[in-house]
């Protein structure tokens, strides 16, 4: 993708009217794919600018749908403008008040911390899911991960630690053979991790990132979630995830969908 420079030289019009007079600043937490800008200007209130290459810009429009459709639901930001070229995509959203929850000055209480994500993670799960239009059976989620594995989109050196050095060939054959039996949907977040949490005064603030929120099931995100929580946080803190969540962990599901992961 091209230097800041460019990019701005090449923001669609409208794009470029929203974001006039705003200074850019990089942020480097960003999916795969995907620029992300933090915007801001004096007084006026910041803003945050993702920029996807055109392979990625999808994942932009996806999020925009879902944010829409959460903006009275849930505490995530507001989608002010989705524009595309030929080249990339672009999501402008509002900033939600507070810092990821990866924050350094957070890590005095991790417990603490912890408790704040599982409760959001609850109240995520609590949504009614009778109406909601998102919906991606795991039929579907297996046939994209294994399209991504024959187009040589699987990035196999950003596999977690114990499967580095395997082949995504090798990986999704694991994963074929350990799809649950059984299902519990809820409305899920679809990438709850540690820096997808925001904090204000060491409490939820809101959430970011929710281009694959929707109908699954909860181990979508429980598995993901206690995986970050040990990567970001440390091992000691894996089982308090379940412990606050109040549920036992099933171990298949978890093993599951952290298989599935590697393909996103």
């Amino acid at each position: 993708m091209p230097n800041n420079n460019e990019l701005k030289k090449h923001l669609p019009d409208a794009v470029a009217r929203a974001v006039e007079g705003y200074a850019w600043r990089e942020n480097r937490l960003g999916m795969s794919g995907t620029r992300v800008f933090e915007l801001t200007a004096g007084e006026k209130e910041t803003l945050f600018l993702k920029i996807a290459s055109h392979d990625f810009s999808g994942a932009l429009r996806r999020e925009k749908q879902r944010l829409d459709w959460l903006k009275t639901r849930l505490p995530v930001p507001e989608a002010l403008m989705f524009a595309e070229d030929e080249a990339r995509g672009y999501l402008l959203i509002s900033a939600i008040a507070g810092v990821p929850a990866i924050d350094d000055s957070l890590k005095n209480d991790v417990p603490r911390v912890v408790e704040e994500l599982v409760a959001g993670l609850k109240t995520i799960h609590a949504l009614p899911v009778e109406n909601c239009p998102f919906r991606a059976p795991l039929e579907e989620k297996i046939e994209t991960a294994r399209e991504r594995m024959i187009k040589k989109e699987v990035d196999e050196e950003d596999f977690d630690e114990e499967r580095l050095g395997r082949t995504a060939e090798d990986v999704f054959r694991e994963m074929l053979a350990a799809v649950p039996e059984n299902s519990d949907p809820v409305f899920t977040h679809g990438d709850f991790c540690v820096p997808n949490v925001i904090l204000k005064n060491g409490r939820l603030s809101g959430f970011v990132d929710l281009a694959e929120a929707g109908v699954a099931d909860r181990y979508q995100d429980l598995a993901l979630l206690s995986r970050s929580v040990r990567h970001n946080f440390g091992s000691n803190y894996e089982n308090l995830v379940f412990e606050y969540y109040g549920i036992a962990p099933d171990d298949e599901k978890i093993n599951f969908y952290r298989l599935l992961d590697e393909f996103f």
